[in-house]
């Protein structure tokens, strides 16, 4: 599956796109492409196409995140890299684990909330971490735009070509 990066018309990061979305952004004219990638596609009637890897929108979208990244449970496991901060292991499906549980009057935010394998949010259960005996590999933080950007695009597997693009340092 191959993903394309796609940007605000002020190079702005917007979000990464399956190659199919993007092919059809291109069609209807919507982006410009930047940047191609090395693999092809042969369309109907035998018409050949290199798939883009990178594109700017025409037209610029008003951005509603430009301070903070929103919180949610996908950008939790991103932050986290998809692994759990009390055993460290990337097993299985990872939930969401409040530090303080919400019944205790935690809330839900990512300084807050880690991810977390079944067996480790089941076993800390409605306790905090202390009573359980567990301990947090990494503590908790808002991650920033930037950071957050970096670790998106580590692991779609395009952070090298951001780099050479001088996007990132």
């Amino acid at each position: 599956m191959t993903q394309c990066v796609l940007l605000n018309a002020d190079y702005s990061f917007m979000n990464v796109v399956h190659w199919k979305r993007a092919m059809r952004l291109v069609v209807n004219n919507k982006v410009t492409v930047l940047r191609y990638s090395e693999q092809i596609v042969q369309a109907a009637g035998g018409m050949v196409m290199r798939i883009p890897s990178v594109l700017k929108l025409i037209k610029l979208i008003r951005s509603v995140y430009r301070s903070r990244v929103p919180f949610s449970k996908r950008n939790v496991l991103i932050r986290d890299g998809f692994r759990c901060c009390y055993c460290g292991e990337p097993k299985g499906k990872m939930t969401i684990d409040h530090i303080i549980p919400r019944s205790r009057g935690g809330s839900t935010t990512f300084e807050n909330c880690v991810c977390s394998c079944r067996t480790c949010n089941t076993r800390k259960g409605n306790r905090l971490p202390s009573e359980a005996g567990m301990f947090l590999k990494r503590p908790p933080h808002q991650p920033t735009i930037s950071e957050f950007l970096r670790l998106r695009l580590k692991r779609v597997g395009i952070e090298d070509l951001w780099q050479h693009l001088g996007f990132i340092d």
